[in-house]
């Protein structure tokens, strides 16, 4: 696991062996907001050895205020989808050389959100993501959600052209969980907790679309999709435009080494 918080972390680790008491978890730390722990992370994975055969691309913050991260990207963007996009990209020679070594295909879910079809009017901001006039916490946030499901979509397409890859790219959408996702919006929070149980998924719930195309063997080969509620689901005409996708990624990787 990719902890953030390591005190949080072992207690999650402390009830999955609870119920899992054959579980194997190891953690360590990582803050996806940061892309020097992103980079001091995937150093520490590979240095262990260890194969990877499933990536799910999970961290997230919803509507914050406007704040830069420490690499100067705003913090939704460079949470959401940045440090994802670092991550993956580090990673993947390692997810390859498991899907060879195992003859078993590799695959890496983004874990995006029904608000991706809410982002601003043009989809992605690249020339204002960084700049406070003009922000909104809602729609910066719909911003990041859409970069998951046009990462996963060109990663997608990418990996499609490498002969021999065996590793799927998707995203998917959770459904509303009644989680402290809406902290920052007080209201919603207090409404959240009082009847979230009543009308919104719990975890377990929340959590079967990511396992769904994760693991589901009727999923072999399927690639550059959309989930939601455990099936095929229809993303946004900006989720589907493979000129946005590329723009972003190049977008990104300039952002990741400047």
């Amino acid at each position: 696991m990719g902890i953030r918080n390591m005190a949080a972390g072992a207690e999650i680790k402390e009830t999955i062996l609870r119920d899992n008491p054959t579980a194997k978890i190891g953690m360590m730390e990582l803050d996806l907001s940061s892309l020097e722990s992103v980079r001091k992370f995937a150093a520490q994975f590979k240095s262990c050895g260890l194969p990877l055969n499933i990536l799910v691309n999970n961290a997230g913050i919803m509507a914050t205020p406007f704040k830069l991260s420490k690499d100067n990207i705003e913090l939704q963007f460079a949470t959401n989808h940045i440090g994802h996009f670092l991550l993956t990209n580090l990673l993947l020679e390692t997810m390859k050389q498991t899907a060879i070594e195992q003859r078993k295909e590799g695959r890496i879910v983004n874990v995006s959100s029904r608000r991706h079809k809410l982002s601003y009017p043009e989809g992605i901001r690249f020339d204002k993501i960084n700049d406070e006039s003009g922000y909104n916490s809602l729609s910066a946030y719909g911003q990041s959600k859409l970069a998951n499901v046009l990462h996963a979509n060109e990663l997608a397409r990418r990996l499609k052209q490498e002969e021999g890859t065996k590793i799927t790219a998707n995203s998917i959408s959770p459904g509303p969980i009644a989680t402290n996702l809406f902290r920052y919006h007080s209201l919603i929070d207090v409404v959240v907790g009082l009847l979230g149980k009543y009308v919104m998924k719990n975890i377990q719930q929340g959590a079967a679309t990511t396992c769904y195309v994760a693991l589901h063997p009727q999923l072999k080969g399927l690639t550059g999709r959309y989930f939601g509620d455990s099936n095929l689901a229809e993303a946004s005409s900006q989720a589907a435009d493979p000129e946005l996708a590329r723009k972003l990624w190049e977008h990104s990787s300039n952002l990741v080494k400047s």
